[in-house]
This record gives C-alpha cells, structure tokens and sequence, in this order.
C-alpha cells in the first residue's frame, strides 16, 4: 500500500535559460539554452513523492489557462489526487524565470499569480483527507496564512508536519512551535537565525538555535557537503553522495518529498535523510525541475551503487 502524503503549496510553469553564467544586472549573455518545464516548490515535492511511491494529495490553486490545464495533465499522469486543486479564473497560473549557469547553479524569480489566491477555505475544504495522511509537508510559495492553517490542523491531530521555509523568510515563532520537522538551506536557516553559517560547527548552532524557538527536529540542507540532523538531543552530519551538477533547480524539493515518503514508510529520520539526499543528488544531474525527478527503480539502483 503506497503511504499518504498530503502537500500544499504552489505549482508554476518554468522557463528555464542555461547559459555559460549567469548575467550580470544590465548584461546580456549569448548561447544559452532554453527550456520549459513543470515546476513550483509545492508540485516538485508533490511529483517527487508520488514517483517515489506515495499516495500524494496536492493542494494548490492554478489559473484557468494553458498552463494551469498542462500542469493538471502532469499530476494526472504521476497518479497525484488532483481534488485538491481549484482553479481561478482572474488570476493566471504560476510562472518562474530561472536561469542556470555551467555549474549547476540558479537564479530565481517568480511571478506567483494563482498560487497567492488560495486560501485556508481551500485547506479546510480538504480536512478529512488532510488527516488521514500521516505526513504534510508545505513550503513559503503560499499565503502564509494557508500554511498556518494546515500546521494547525496537523498539529491538532498529531501528524508530521514538515514545512520546507522556502523561499527564505522570517516566521512567527507561533508557527514554528508547531513544527514537526523544519527543512531549511544555509540560507533560510541565516535568516531565522541571524548566525552567518560557514561550517558544521555554525551550522549545528543555527539548528540548535531554531529548535530553541519550538521546532521538534531540523534538517538543514547544505548541499555537496549534506544534511545535518538535530533530532532528539542527537545531532548527525549525513553526507551528500558526490555527483557532478547539471541544475540544481529543483533538488531541494526533491529531497524533500523523499524525506516525507521515506518518513511515511516509518524510516528513521536518519535514513528518510540518506534517502532524501540521493534523490536530490539524481534531481540534480538533470536539467529542468519536474523532469529532473527520479523514479523509485532509479533511486534504489541509484543506492546499490554507491553502497559498494
């Protein structure tokens, strides 16, 4: 039986530009190659987990438009439960710019459209089925008052509650105090915790200081050098499996809906972690965000391989 994830966040459309760097402002660099893909923080983790083999409900709202039709054709085929999808008629659906450079890595901007109309009416509409999942996992791409409403939701009836706090913002300690698992990059965890986060030694810090803040168990993403873990009063570095990158894009969101299958199938965190890790690693040998994402078969043969 495939474990229940619920995800809530935002599903955009990318257009992505690879080139040999990244502009600077008011430059203009020739020869890059383009792309347009399936993407959004809330749908990559959704699409991430469902090809790993959970039974994924996603809620997000799209524009009616070609995009917002392309999008809901996507989760069809990855066998996601589209009815937590509503459709807005006044807004178009989410677009994202990115451009990506030699080595793999982005730049990002957003013009959110849909994404910001849903609302906590949407989630509530969905209760039933939002409890009956063991995990949710959410991002920043969404009113924050939808992801306070399902933290709350989750909380009241004991569930997992992982929120990937992306992009990086500050949040009410409130919120944080509700949290099951908090998933941030350097970067996110620098903002909530104003600790500059340039080895294990600061990094271990900053967790320690937003799990002071309320937060049962952190995750800090580090890219090539791994995940640290602070979980229980145990704090564990898991090391990243070396690749050579190609788009770095939409790693992160695979690492997380790998985590929350990984979780859901009553994997310690350690190794929902280890998992998450070699997901985000194979996302990020290929281009695009969607099209990046593994299957189940390629993960595990992914894994036999680098257990040698």
């Amino acid at each position: 039986m495939r474990p229940k994830i619920v995800v809530i966040g935002s599903s955009n459309t990318d257009m992505v530009v690879k080139s040999s760097r990244i502009p600077q402002p008011g430059e203009t660099v020739l020869g890059g190659k383009f792309m347009l893909a399936a993407g959004g923080k809330g749908a990559n983790q959704a699409v991430a987990a469902a090809r790993l083999g959970g039974d994924v409900l996603f809620i997000t709202r799209l524009g009616k438009d070609i995009f917002g039709d392309q999008a809901v054709e996507n989760f069809k085929r990855d066998q996601i439960d589209i009815t937590g999808i509503t459709r807005d008629p006044d807004h178009p659906s989410g677009v994202a710019l990115i451009m990506v450079d030699e080595s793999g890595e982005n730049i990002i901007s957003v013009a959110p459209g849909a994404n910001m109309q849903l609302l906590p009416a949407h989630v509530e509409k969905m209760r039933e089925r939002i409890i009956d999942s063991p995990i949710i996992l959410l991002q920043l791409e969404i009113p924050l008052s939808v992801v306070e409403s399902a933290v709350r939701l989750g909380k009241a009836h004991n569930r997992t509650v992982i929120l990937n706090p992306a992009p990086a913002t500050s949040l009410p300690s409130g919120l944080l105090a509700n949290i099951s698992i908090l998933t941030p990059n350097r970067t996110e965890a620098e903002l909530l915790t104003g600790i500059s986060i340039t080895d294990t030694e600061s990094a271990i810090l900053a967790a320690q200081k937003i799990q002071s803040m309320g937060v049962q168990s952190i995750v800090l993403t580090m890219g090539s050098q791994g995940a640290l873990v602070v979980h229980h009063g145990e704090t564990q570095m898991i090391p990243a499996f070396s690749i050579e990158p190609v788009d770095t894009t939409a790693a992160g969101d695979a690492f997380n809906g790998a985590m929350a299958v990984a979780l859901a199938l009553n994997q310690s965190i350690i190794e929902a972690v280890r998992f998450a890790n070699a997901v985000a690693a194979l996302a990020a040998s290929k281009m695009g965000a969607q099209p990046s994402l593994p299957y189940r078969n390629e993960v595990e043969l992914f894994l036999q391989r680098h257990s040698k």
